[in-house]
């Protein structure tokens, strides 16, 4: 599939199955938050892909991509929130939302 050949999309695949990772470890009255993020960067990917798998220049290839910027921003402000909860220390929270920031970049960078 085109959609593996992105780099960004390999980013944030590789970012998902961090945060998949982190929030098993979360307690459990935070799994508002952990589904929320899971949800946040599953659409960012999946809308990513999408919008690859549509015509080179239209218009409902950037409205995928649009959503898929919009979930990047939903993750980095999860993050937040997980660092401001105490469930993510800041160092992580750094990594992370500087390979979102790259992510973010790449596609916006997308013809």
């Amino acid at each position: 599939m085109n959609h593996e050949k992105l780099e960004c999309y390999r980013l944030l695949a590789s970012i998902a199955e961090e945060i998949a990772r982190r929030v098993t470890r979360w307690p459990k009255g935070n799994a508002y938050l952990a589904d929320q993020i899971t949800r946040a960067i599953a659409s960012s990917v999946l809308n990513l892909a999408e919008g690859n798998g549509k015509k080179r220049y239209g218009k409902d290839r950037h409205r995928f991509f649009a959503i898929s910027l919009g979930s990047i921003a939903e993750v980095s402000a999860c993050l937040d929130l997980a660092h401001a909860f105490g469930l993510i220390q800041g160092c992580a929270q750094d990594s992370l939302k500087s390979r979102l920031r790259l992510a973010y970049t790449k596609i916006e960078a997308l013809p």
